[in-house]
């Protein structure tokens, strides 16, 4: 005799209650072979849906031995357990467990996904069942359009799908009214005509008549083991298994699975639209705020950069003295013209300038006031960063011939020129009793030391030593340095030559670089600051996510049940779940994403004087946050739904 398909031995069911444990299952025994037509019956509590979930692997025995096909059950993994529920199992349950997303087709094909087969054979082999079951013309039918005959047609379709060897059905006509529970009796005898191991857990004796063999269970217990009819060899044809598996590689298969998770992440994620929304409120919040916050970091930086620029980019200033404030500082007279032109041949210099600075009272016409005389060469302009509004500025002639030569600055136009409808340029302006000609009108330098309303003239060093000062010693130099040159190098060069110039250190450098550092410095604390705070706010949103997806799996308890109960692997429960908390995460980080840019376009439309800044690598790191959000906020409630019993949870 061929050995048994299915053999139980002592086997125990327990289940705690209180302090202690109930025992469901006492010391069945049971063997059953491959073809039989098998009833079990009990009334209820009797313990025999129990017995169908362990002989299905939907649960494990607290003791005993299950065995099938000679294997051994007690040790397998719970990936091993589903293995064999995806190549040996059917389920036909009373309440048919179907998914309420899918079509009547795609809940026949959901075995076949998890076995590996191919999405062109599947998807065939679908179809030709339920044509065979009278439901070709409901296939595009999701089971809330189905009659309940309809449902359970399905449900054993998708029993099927696998080619299962065993046929499971817990109560199939329970749900059903008579002409249809009689439609899913008549099918279950021609599976089992057709070869197939048919076990059925009833109440109905009538139900248990239809088959071979009919076990009595009461109270954890086998009562009787009768055979209504003799077990059917002749015209018996073996279980088809030739739809098992359709070669597809471990690689598709993979995929298969992949895309088949993605698909229900999307149709759970439309389902609960409001939920899945407000899901997303905490990550679309949290992104934008980040990618905004270093916009306005990035164009604060190069709005402070710009105006620091209106001072001299890279300059260093040379002053007499140790420092400012030395009172010795202005009977040091070693500081000259010749000074600046021993720096203006060093490599690192782009441009130097002498300067000397007065106070003075400068007239036009009636108009008079007090302002800023400063002598300068003709590179001080580019050296400080001055641009023109209008006219020029005078050249190294006008510096060589002591030219009578000014450029004013916009202060000085509004308080001198304000009555004249005219350009200053070629006006002739008094400072003191030395007639000057207007050549050039600068824009008021913005920021800087002392006020930006002080009214600056500039004229030839050598017109101020000469008509104004009547000295020729310097109050400053300015070097401005090449970009490609450290300043705090130049300024030890500087510092190296002039001391060996004068012999001892007797001036002081102001590195202007420093200020920017400083300032820049100051900005991008803020900005680390305000986007510290963001990413609070993102790991927040990320807590919400974490948080709905754990109520998600608590709702959706039965439908992970039905997904193990055909052969889904903890691998590909948690896959599911986490793809949707990725999702989730990535549709809410995009959000954030075009907040922000949509946020940067209406703040361009106000006079704030500076723009945001976006960089491509703040909005991929963004991207990139987002999707980890959801890999780690995701994981648990994954792996909490992944590591559920099945059995426990189809009873939801």
């Amino acid at each position: 005799m061929t050995e048994p398909l299915i053999q139980l031995g002592k086997v125990r069911r327990e289940y705690p209650s209180g302090e202690g444990a109930i025992a469901v299952l006492k010391g069945v025994d049971l063997t059953i072979r491959a073809g039989e037509f098998v009833a079990i019956i009990g009334s209820s509590g009797s313990g025999k849906s129990t017995l169908m979930n362990i002989l299905g692997c939907l649960d494990r025995p607290t003791s005993g031995s299950y065995r099938i096909s000679g294997r051994a059950t007690e040790d397998l993994e719970a990936d091993e357990l589903a293995a064999l529920r995806r190549e040996h199992f059917g389920f036909i349950f009373q309440r048919y467990h179907l998914l309420a997303e899918l079509s009547a087709l795609g809940n026949v094909e959901v075995p076949a996904v998890y076995a590996g087969d191919d999405a062109g054979s599947r998807r065939q082999r679908a179809k030709t069942l339920l044509a065979r079951l009278g439901m070709s013309d409901r296939g595009d039918h999701r089971p809330g359009q189905l009659s309940g005959g309809q449902q359970q047609r399905v449900s054993i379709a998708r029993a099927l799908m696998n080619d299962a060897r065993v046929i499971l059905a817990d109560e199939p006509t329970g749900a059903l009214d008579s002409r249809s529970g009689e439609e899913v009796l008549r099918i279950l005898e021609e599976l089992h005509a057709e070869g197939r191991t048919v076990i059925v857990v009833t109440h109905d004796m009538d139900v248990a008549r239809r088959a071979e063999r009919i076990i009595e269970i009461r109270d954890g217990e086998i009562v009787s083991d009768s055979r209504e009819q003799e077990m059917r060899t002749d015209g018996l044809s073996p279980a088809k298994t030739t739809a098992k598996h359709s070669g597809a590689s471990p690689f598709n298969a993979w995929i298969d699975r992949f895309r088949e998770a993605f698909r229900m992440a999307l149709l759970s994620m439309m389902a609960h639209k409001l939920r899945t929304f407000l899901t997303m409120l905490g990550i679309i919040i949290g992104i934008a705020s980040v990618v905004s916050v270093v916009a306005l970091g990035q164009g604060s930086r190069e709005r402070v950069l710009a105006n620091i620029s209106n001072l001299g980019t890279n300059t260093l200033e040379i002053f007499a003295g140790q420092d400012f404030g030395d009172t010795r500082s202005g009977r040091i007279t070693t500081l000259v013209v010749d000074d600046a032109d021993a720096l203006a041949r060093q490599p690192y210099a782009v441009a130097v300038t002498p300067t000397l600075s007065a106070t003075g009272t400068v007239r036009f016409v009636a108009e008079e006031a007090s302002a800023q005389i400063t002598g300068v060469g003709e590179q001080y302009f580019e050296a400080s960063g001055l641009t023109l509004s209008e006219g020029r500025f005078f050249d190294a002639g006008g510096v060589a011939t002591m030219a009578q030569e000014v450029v004013i600055d916009e202060n000085t136009r509004s308080a001198l020129f304000s009555d004249t409808s005219g350009s200053p340029v070629g006006q002739v302006v008094f400072i003191g009793k030395v007639p000057v000609r207007v050549v050039g009108v600068a824009q008021t330098r913005q920021g800087g030391f002392g006020s930006s309303q002080n009214l600056s003239l500039y004229l030839p060093y050598t017109t101020v030593q000469a008509r104004i000062l009547g000295d020729t010693a310097l109050r400053s130099i300015t070097v401005r340095v090449s970009d490609n040159v450290s300043t705090s190098l130049a300024e030890q060069a500087v510092t190296d030559l002039l001391t060996r110039r004068h012999g001892t250190k007797d001036f002081f450098i102001l590195n202007t670089d420093d200020i920017r550092e400083t300032i820049t410095s100051t900005t991008e604390t803020l900005t680390v600051l305000i986007a510290a705070i963001a990413i609070i706010s993102l790991i927040v949103g990320g807590i919400g996510v974490m948080n709905i997806m754990l109520v998600s799996v608590s709702e959706r308890i039965a439908e992970i049940g039905v997904r193990m109960a055909v052969g889904a692997r903890r691998a590909d429960i948690m896959q599911q779940f986490l793809i949707e908390a990725v999702l989730v995460c990535l549709i809410g980080g995009l959000a954030g994403i075009s907040g922000s840019l949509a946020f940067g376009t209406l703040f361009s439309l106000f006079d704030t004087g500076f723009s945001l800044v976006y960089s491509g690598g703040s909005i991929v790191a963004a991207f990139i946050c987002s999707s980890l959000i959801g890999i780690a906020f995701g994981y648990l409630p994954a792996r909490n739904a992944s590591r559920l019993d099945p059995v426990a949870a189809l009873s939801q």
